[in-house]
């Protein structure tokens, strides 16, 4: 089964072709478009060879992309199809899911309707999902898709973990609560590295930080998550590139005054101008930030103590609040690369039973491996998320179920 993999942005799209068969998968092919409806618009595509080719082109929306993406697929220079119909179903990234879907779902009318709804609990990114969506349908009409959401791994959250100390007339009426988002990244590294390390998934205590430009951290207790770092928006939780995480709502309306700034300021003040960029004055971008540390800049070494002081904040929480741990996952782009962070963040945590193999860990990049020592009672791995085959993977069981009906 030939499955596309979809991942829409407001500016983009990234996407994947999948062969799925019952002994595994394949990638076909990936790549991304970016600056839709943007000046110097362009596609990167990279085909199974490993080749790459840049294509510039006016990419006016979404469906031109769409429409760009498939006749790049199905070409003859470069594409790995013959015709169009190959593609046997399409599997779209939603990002909020609210309480409605708290698992991957094959997409109707009924679905889009109720996806439409959770707009505005997620309106930077739902809207590009739904976009994506509308294109297939026009563009594919006879293809069946499914939406796979990063709201609904975390819908097995106990209610006292994921209601907010506020009014109760607020959540019935609006929704406000904690909902938490990577959960697709979550779900997949979190199975993964049960499976390499040949253990029950359904009987560890894991603490999965997923550590990229956003930041995520969750608790899984016997297979189901149980709390996560992100909330009601992705804004919640650890530092981040440009987020201000977890911060005192009187500060927030502090600044607010004293600035005198509205909501939408606001909103850009703590989502994209705080975190490591704010703190630092550098960057955003990890690498840059260490080469300021290098340098001797002082406000870049605090930047990345903050950081790494807040995610073992979390793993201190979470292991009280599952009553230990067994496995912690270090995984994005951070997470699999920065081998200085992970060893920051595990510094100090003998007293859990961890043993950190620290001259391991600094030799790594991006591999599946275990970076903890072998008698160690608390396994640290480093496990390379896969969102995408994840949506390849509900998308072909979702479609054979419907099949089989």
């Amino acid at each position: 089964m030939k499955i596309l993999v979809l991942n829409c942005g407001s500016s983009s799209i990234k996407y994947q072709l999948f062969d799925m068969n019952d002994n595994g998968h394949e990638v076909m092919a990936k790549g991304a478009i970016e600056k839709i409806a943007l000046k110097g618009s362009f596609l990167k595509h990279e085909k199974e060879n490993g080749e790459k080719v840049l294509l510039e082109g006016e990419i006016l929306d979404h469906q031109t992309g769409i429409d760009y993406i498939l006749g790049v697929l199905s070409s003859d220079k470069h594409g790995c199809i013959s015709k169009l119909e190959e593609i046997d179903a399409v599997g779209h990234r939603v990002v909020h899911g609210g309480e409605t879907f708290n698992s991957s779902v094959f997409i109707t009318n009924e679905v889009i309707e109720k996806m439409n709804e959770c707009i505005e609990l997620a309106p930077l990114h739902n809207p590009p999902n739904l976009k994506g969506i509308e294109a297939i349908e026009q563009l594919l009409p006879h293809v069946p898709q499914v939406g796979v959401f990063d709201t609904a791994f975390h819908q097995t959250m106990p209610k006292h973990a994921y209601m907010y100390a506020i009014p109760n007339s607020l959540y019935q009426k609006y929704g406000v609560r904690r909902y938490g988002f990577h959960g697709t990244s979550h779900k997949y590294v979190s199975a993964r590295a049960c499976e390499l390390l040949g253990v029950d998934y359904k009987s560890q205590k894991i603490i999965s930080c997923h550590l990229g430009n956003g930041a995520s951290i969750a608790a899984i207790k016997d297979g189901e998550s149980v709390d996560t770092s992100m909330g009601f928006t992705p804004l919640e939780g650890l530092m981040m590139g440009t987020r201000a995480g977890d911060l005192d709502i009187g500060a927030a309306t502090f600044i607010m005054d004293k600035e005198v700034i509205g909501t939408k300021s606001a909103s850009i003040l703590f989502n994209k101008q705080s975190g490591m960029l704010g703190v630092t004055g550098v960057s955003s971008d990890m690498r840059e930030i260490t080469a300021a540390i290098e340098a001797g800049n002082d406000r870049a070494k605090l930047g990345l103590d903050m950081y790494t002081y807040r995610i073992k904040k979390f793993i201190g929480s979470y292991a009280a609040a599952m009553g230990g741990i067994d496995i912690i996952i270090f995984t994005g782009g951070i997470g699999e690369n920065a081998f200085y962070v992970r060893r920051d963040v595990c510094a100090d945590l003998e007293y859990m039973g961890l043993e950190f193999d620290v001259e391991k860990n600094d030799k790594l990049f991006s591999e599946e491996t275990t970076i903890s020592k072998p008698d160690s009672k608390v396994t640290v791995m480093v496990v390379p998320t896969d969102e995408e085959m994840v949506i390849a993977k509900d998308t072909k069981q979702i479609v054979e179920e419907l099949a089989n009906r």
